[in-house]
């Protein structure tokens, strides 16, 4: 499902150069529930931020579902993201005019595919608990809430690849351990490619595998 190869990220200014990613090597199959872990300054963000398109490497290729990204132009880029691609922050990054169930139903409207998604929007949100809450805007929940509105809009158009950069890291412990719990049950339901950028050893232990990154290289895969 994400095929990885020769990636590096090179920033250059006029005093230095800082080489943030250094030749990562990386084949993630469909399905697979994939951490990623190391200290801060490792590239983890990074990374993650080039699975998603929303950066360009330095070098190298990045292939989603059998189509190389690293060519595209934005506007192909976008269309994408759209399809293929769920993404949770760890700010929720919700409109706060819109209500929850609004935000759940964005990504099927940005696309052109809303035919019966508010069907599909209250069905993510029964699983995530708040089809109650439909009607709330963001302010009206609390960030536990909030993330998991978030979630659902992350699933709501079946991409098949969903990446999450420290979902629960603005959570408190209950909260944190709610939302993770959701994230990977649905991963499991809908099939999903899940790659999780986390500090969380304990998280870490719930994925079938682990990768660890330090200064910019693969240092542990298992």
């Amino acid at each position: 499902m994400i095929q990885v190869s020769g990636l590096t990220k090179t920033i250059a200014t006029p005093t230095h150069r800082v080489d943030i990613l250094k030749g990562i090597d990386l084949e993630i199959p469909r399905g697979q529930f994939a951490a990623i872990m190391g200290p801060s300054g490792s590239g983890k963000s990074t990374f993650l931020g080039l699975l998603a398109g929303l950066d360009t490497p330095t070098s190298g290729s990045i292939v989603l579902d059998g189509e190389d990204i690293t060519g595209l132009e934005e506007d192909e880029l976008a269309l994408l993201r759209g399809r293929k691609i769920g993404f949770v922050f760890q700010s929720y990054h919700l409109i706060p005019t819109l209500t929850a169930e609004e935000n759940v139903l964005l990504p099927l409207e940005l696309s052109g595919h809303a035919t019966n998604g508010a069907e599909r929007a209250r069905e993510l949100l029964e699983r995530v608990g708040l089809l109650d809450r439909r009607d709330h805007y963001p302010v009206q929940l609390s960030g536990g809430e909030q993330q998991r509105v978030a979630l659902a809009r992350a699933f709501v158009v079946r991409p098949p690849i969903l990446l999450a950069d420290e979902p629960t890291g603005n959570l408190d412990t209950t909260n944190g351990r709610m939302v993770l719990e959701l994230l990977i049950a649905l991963n499991r339901r809908e099939g999903t490619t899940l790659v999780l950028v986390t500090h969380d050893q304990q998280i870490s232990e719930q994925a079938d595998r682990r990768i660890t990154l330090r200064d910019g290289r693969v240092v542990l895969d298992a």
